[in-house]
């Protein structure tokens, strides 16, 4: 939900979600725009699988940091918060205790809770500013049970449920039935 029809700047953003009343809120900050971020419990279900299968496969193997929905990142001047993220040690040894990240995550997990039109032109935003960063990102669509890959120059591929997600070159050990993260 967009909060109000004109735009700021960064730092206009990060005073606004610094303030008392914004505390227990999350915010994105998505083409001049500060929108609240939508969510509900199915799409939060969802996203939490991610960030297990991702965050066990991180910690195993002493790869990186994974955040959930909580994790926030500046990526090409805006702020996102993308379900679950990932970020390599290589790229950045310890993440920021407070505010956005500063670095864009090397993989993002846009869980896609509704189909409205305004969300999905937020989501296009979004998407064409990380692949820009040169983030990885997984587009889930929980209703649809199918999975958009986007990684930075290549065509996107389409998943459902009976296929089998890799980390790509990113994450080339890491694969996720997606049976698993669709089941009821």
């Amino acid at each position: 939900m967009t909060l109000q029809e004109r735009f700021f700047t960064a730092e206009q953003f990060d005073a606004f979600t610094e303030r008392p009343e914004n505390a227990d809120k999350l915010f994105e900050f998505i083409g001049g725009e500060i929108v609240e971020v939508p969510s509900n419990p199915y799409s939060s279900k969802i996203a939490a699988r991610f960030t297990r299968y991702l965050g066990e496969h991180a910690d195993d193997n002493d790869l990186g940091h994974v955040t959930g929905e909580q994790g926030g990142y500046q990526v090409s001047g805006e702020r996102y918060a993308p379900d679950t993220a990932y970020i390599s040690f290589e790229r950045q040894e310890a993440l920021v205790k407070s505010g956005y990240n500063p670095n864009a995550p090397d993989i993002a997990v846009e869980v896609v809770s509704s189909d409205s039109t305004a969300e999905n032109d937020m989501l296009t935003i979004k998407l064409g500013n990380y692949l820009t960063a040169g983030t990885v990102v997984w587009i889930v669509r929980p209703e649809k049970k199918r999975v958009e890959v986007h990684v930075p120059g290549q065509p996107v591929k389409v998943l459902n449920e009976t296929d089998t997600l890799t980390g790509g070159d990113v994450l080339p050990k890491l694969k996720i039935d997606l049976r698993k993260i669709f089941k009821a």
